[in-house]
């Protein structure tokens, strides 16, 4: 949904609601879980967050927030949302004057405790959604070597004609997002190096 104003909080819970039962906008649904499938674009991101249990607890608790939405253009809607399959939230983005508002409703949790212990989830798109595909936000402890990572994994195509049209700009946004949201999560764990 493109607006010319930004929405009002009454605007975005209308919105979230007329999207919660739909159907999801892509058939690939927790393809983000093994392999993206073919006739998307790939985006996968990685980032170093610290060590250790402490530092995985962390980054643990910046995903329950939804810390990797903490960026000026964008707003998550809601941000105490739980961390649930079938939560459905909106992403509140301004652009170019105007705002548009994205559906998504979270697909899986991921909860693994083996040598690499995982935490996060994947969410999907929704009918009124720009694009069409699913986006992994995880994070990661390798107990071997102790690292803490924050792993980002995306696929994705145009949902429709504005976004066919202006595809150059949506990878641009789409890349301006994976570089904020790996921002975010370093700042959210107060990981210096």
């Amino acid at each position: 949904m493109f607006l010319l104003t930004r929405p009002s909080e009454d605007r975005i819970r209308r919105f979230i609601d007329s999207q919660r039962d739909l159907p999801f906008s892509y058939p690939e649904v927790g393809a983000t879980l093994s392999s993206p499938p073919d006739g998307f674009t790939i985006d996968h991101n990685r980032i170093k967050l610290g060590r250790g249990a402490e530092g995985f607890n962390r980054a643990i608790g910046a995903i329950r927030q939804w810390k990797m939405f903490d960026m000026p253009w964008i707003r998550l809607c809601w941000p105490d949302s739980g961390i649930e399959a079938g939560t459905t939230v909106a992403v509140m983005a301004h652009h170019l004057g105007f705002f548009s508002l994205n559906a998504c409703r979270i697909v899986s949790v991921i909860d693994t405790d083996d040598a690499i212990k995982k935490f996060g989830f994947a969410y999907g798109t929704l009918p009124d959604h720009a694009e069409r595909g699913e986006e992994r936000f995880t994070v990661e402890w390798n107990r071997e070597n102790d690292l803490v990572v924050y792993d980002l994994l995306a696929f994705s195509r145009p949902g429709n004609i504005l976004a066919k049209a202006g595809y150059p700009f949506a990878r641009r946004l789409q890349k301006k997002f994976a570089a904020g949201s790996k921002k975010a999560m370093l700042e959210a764990v107060n990981f210096t190096g």
